[in-house]
């Protein structure tokens, strides 16, 4: 980025105006003027910007993010933002109409020599735009799409305003990008001695493969050859081949010697050949044998049907067309003579269904002879009938070039096709279901064909001549579908029905090309009751959050909780995976859920270089990953516990005897041991049908291949934990002489305060959600314990139940003034009057129960006497002591350990 002066010096070297270098640094100093969110499909997110030193919004991952990477790895961007402040456009509208409106580009882009506004869309898009008002956007002579007014208003600031196209992606190079990623920054390098032995081997074999390269460099792994590539150190075209395909990429010492190879090879190709080695086994394919030119009419199982140069058939054995292609005596043509079977003929040979065909072979036998002018040797056939079929053959053969197609039975189009009803009656058909039956009433199809017949008589339509209920019921049914079931139920109920819109263009793997790659998090209600280990009181279905590798599909953490789905579980889940792995996926995929848009996740995310996505809202297939691992963990796993709520899906037949609140036998702790023996021994080691062999086995495969990435590696220490902390919406608080620090309307306390340069300062705060009494507070560079002004009340008591017993007192002084503030004192004596005790039991027994998820997280062991209250452990030589002089009187002695630091969602 640029600094102060750096951009003075840049605006004084392009000459650029007062106004200009105003409008720029107004761009640099503000925030983006939108939060984007994509759109109904779009999957939108955050990308963390090594270049920017902050996170770069996206409203579509197929068209913002890809113009994102090349900004990021161009060397002429010095500077880009997203979502500058609004700029305003005038141009007359397609009926010379004066439109004025005020519109935010998608980036600012600062380069070297100019700087612009740009605006990205699809190319389809564009299209459409340009029919709809070609005064806005249009293609111009440059093959270059162009916004007029963009280009005036920026135009009067010595800047350019341009229009970016998906077209112009390089999906080969931005997967490559994606690649190369985590070896352009921070990476490592490779010892001298390394390096110095690939680069020999390259040197002496320009265009080994990368599979080559990555098998024969002895004493170096896949990190120090990927590094190499991305420092350009060795040289591979990025936009030829993608690097996962190891293969098809080949490497050269430097650009130079890679040029002057794929010169010398083109050299020597033969570019009058006639014959190719590939024959393509479809109907309309050219073929050459001994000297002659056939053209494939029919494959089947046992014989291909050909034509030769005059139209006759020819008939092969599979196997002797086999033999003969692999002698050699049967090539393929260059493309310029296929094609030959012309498009109106396939279309016969593609509608003809294998009866008509089986019955076109047997009318081409019997006439066989008959053509030659030979007598039919079959007396079954009249002679009439065989000299209809050669009719019909020497017409087809005129008019298609295939005496063949004349042959077809063509049984399908037989019979009066035209509709019996009047025209103007189909037409009151279709008006009735679309104005009636297609609404969000939901009107019965009776009730509808009701109100058709009624009005058909009004009209003085003869009552025998009204369409009948099974003519009715037969036009709403050809309606069906998507677009129907829209319109009568809206769109999350017609998704399942939805058509599926394949890409027909390369792009980049939806699941990633390695492991670490992506990793989707989403949460699910378990289908199990579950009972307090201590009391045996029920307390109903707990919530599990699964993070999942989307190309190995290996389940990288699980968590289970009885709270509701927040940032805190997701805080916890990547928690659980740095802890198990070391690292983060490089991509984060998420639903459009509150929790994930947390400051605190996004934080997280952003601090250790993960990019995010945003799945569009109501769209699970997006999510295909994980929601096959929900149902999967369901009917392997918890369908099969005590408990399981699998006939609540039919209400109306439980009975006392098999409703699962009765039946629950399991605990929170129990499960969640058993869950996470399940994901990480026997679904991990179980051979996946998309993979063909099994998760782990996956990722220890893309490991080896794809390098394991080390400096990515995030220690798992004190520091990482306090950063999973929850904070306030400010973020900070002020140091108030002999008070402390104010979290959630209580204060709290350290020996760090009474430096007077600390007093009324402002300093950095997490909070411990599972233990009100103490907080953190970042003091000359770290991170400091505070005591809260009651902490022997507060000490085990959760941030869910002050929150509880802050609503219940705002709803006792609701008649108070607006500006009552609530203090610790109040807080605490409700959290111990007799009067809440009721409300916050069920709390305090789901916060044990996720307490003893902490202690399995940390390698302990559930209680295993169900609803027998466990005994609480010695303290062990680890626990801090907090007798410290931070506090004048000695705390109890249940003192909280580093790795229990938790979050917890906002209120």
């Amino acid at each position: 980025m640029l600094g102060n002066e750096d951009f003075g010096t840049w605006c004084h070297r392009l000459d650029l105006s007062e106004d200009g270098c105003r409008v720029i640094e107004q761009i640099r100093q503000t925030d983006p003027s939108r939060r984007v969110g994509g759109g109904k499909k779009n999957v939108s997110g955050r990308y963390p910007s090594k270049k920017m030193v902050q996170t770069i919004q996206f409203e579509s991952h197929k068209v913002e993010l890809p113009f994102i990477y090349q900004l990021e790895h161009d060397e002429n961007i010095l500077e880009f933002y997203d979502q500058p402040p609004q700029i305003k456009l005038s141009y007359p509208s397609a009926n010379e109409r004066n439109l004025s409106f005020f519109y935010t580009p998608d980036f600012f882009v600062i380069e070297k020599e100019t700087a612009g506004w740009v605006e990205c869309k699809t190319e389809d898009g564009l299209q459409k735009l340009q029919e709809k008002n070609p005064n806005r956007y249009f293609l111009g002579d440059d093959n270059q799409w162009h916004c007029p007014p963009g280009e005036k208003y920026a135009e009067q600031f010595g800047c350019y305003f341009r229009v970016w196209s998906d077209a112009e992606v390089d999906w080969t190079l931005q997967r490559n990008f994606l690649f190369l990623e985590d070896y352009f920054y921070n990476a490592s390098p490779a010892e001298e001695a390394t390096a110095n032995t690939i680069l020999s081997l390259v040197s002496a074999q320009p265009g080994i493969t990368l599979a080559q390269l990555l098998d024969h460099a002895r004493g170096s792994t896949a990190d120090d050859i990927y590094f190499l590539i991305a420092r350009e150190q060795i040289y591979i075209d990025l936009s030829a081949a993608p690097l996962a395909e190891s293969s098809r990429c080949f490497v050269f010492s430097d650009q130079q010697t890679a040029l002057a190879y794929k010169a010398t090879v083109l050299s020597q190709a033969s570019v009058d050949s006639i014959a190719s080695p590939i024959i393509d086994l479809i109907p309309g394919s050219s073929l050459c044998w001994n000297g002659k030119s056939l053209t494939i009419i029919l494959v089947g199982e046992t014989e291909i049907l050909l034509n030769d140069e005059n139209g006759q058939p020819v008939e092969l054995e599979r196997s002797t067309f086999d033999y003969l292609l692999r002698q050699g005596k049967i090539s393929g043509l260059r493309n310029q003579m296929r094609g030959v079977l012309s498009s109106e003929a396939m279309e016969f040979i593609r509608k003809a269904s294998e009866g008509d065909l089986k019955e076109a072979n047997r009318r081409y036998k019997l006439i066989e002879g008959f053509l030659q002018g030979e007598k039919c040797k079959d007396h079954t056939v009249p002679e009439r009938t065989l000299r209809q079929w050669r009719t019909k053959y020497r017409q087809a053969e005129k008019q298609y070039g295939y005496g063949y197609i004349g042959l077809l039975p063509k049984l399908s189009a037989s019979g009066n096709r035209n509709p019996k009803l009047p025209a103007y009656l189909l037409e009151q058909i279709e008006i009735f279901i679309e104005d009636q039956y297609e609404t969000h009433k939901q009107k019965r199809k009776l009730e509808v064909y009701g109100v058709f017949v009624d009005a058909c008589l009004k009209a003085g339509v003869p009552l025998d001549q009204i369409p009948s209920y099974k003519t009715f019921i037969k036009a709403i049914k050809r309606r069906s579908g998507y677009e129907q079931t829209t319109k009568r139920e809206g769109r999350r109920a017609a998704y399942s029905q939805e058509p599926f819109f394949l890409e027909l263009t390369i792009t980049t793997p939806r699941h990633g090309d390695r492991p670490f790659e992506i990793g989707h998090i989403d949460h699910t209600q378990l289908d199990i009751e579950l009972r307090c280990s201590s009391t045996g009181r029920l307390l109903g279905r707990p919530w599990a959050t699964f993070l999942v590798d989307a190309n190995t599909r290996r389940i990288l953490a699980v968590y289970v909780t009885f709270d509701a789905p927040s940032y805190r579980s997701c805080m916890m889940v990547l928690r659980i995976c740095v802890k198990r792995h070391g690292r983060l996926p490089q991509i984060i995929v998420t639903d459009n859920g509150a929790e994930f848009h947390s400051i605190y996740f996004e934080t997280l995310l952003a601090l250790f270089s993960c990019a995010q996505k945003y799945r569009p809202a109501a769209k699970a297939r997006f999510n295909a990953v994980g929601e096959r691992l929900f149902g999967t963990s369901a009917t392997q796993l918890i369908h099969n516990l005590a408990g399981n709520t699998q006939i609540m899906k039919k209400v109306r037949l439980v009975t006392k005897s098999v409703n699962p609140k009765n039946l629950a036998l399991w605990t929170l702790g129990l499960l969640y041991m058993y869950l996470c023996e399940w994901a990480y021994e026997v679904y991990d080691t179980t051979e996946h049908p998309a993979l063909g062999q099994s998760p782990r086995e996956a990722f220890a495969t893309g490991i080896a291949q794809y390098g394991s990435r080390s400096h990515r590696v995030i220690p798992y220490d004190i520091n990482f934990q306090i950063l999973t902390l929850p904070t306030t919406r400010e973020g900070r608080a002020k140091v108030q002489p002999n008070l402390g620090v104010k979290i959630n309307h209580i204060y709290y306390w350290s020996n760090d305060f009474r430096d007077p340069e600390i007093e009324k300062s402002w300093v950095e705060i997490r909070y411990d959600p599972f233990d009100a009494g103490i907080a953190y507070a970042f003091v000359r560079g770290r991170w400091v314990e505070c005591y809260g002004e009651h902490f022997a009340k507060f000490q085990g008591k959760s941030e869910k139940e002050i929150y509880l017993a802050s609503a219940e007192l705002r709803r006792r002084n609701q008649n108070h003034s607006k500006n009552f503030k609530l203090r610790a004192s109040h807080l605490g004596a409700f959290l111990s009057s007799a009067e809440s005790q009721e409300e916050l039991l069920a709390q305090q027994l789901r916060d044990a129960q996720s307490k003893e998820v902490f202690s399995i997280i940390d390698g302990g062991t559930p209680n295993r006497n169900p609803f027998t209250p466990q005994q609480p452990e010695q303290a062990s030589s680890t626990g801090r002591d907090r007798t410290s002089d931070t506090k004048p009187q000695a705390p109890p002695p249940s003192a909280l350990q580093p790795d229990q630091l938790i979050m917890y969602e906002e209120f």
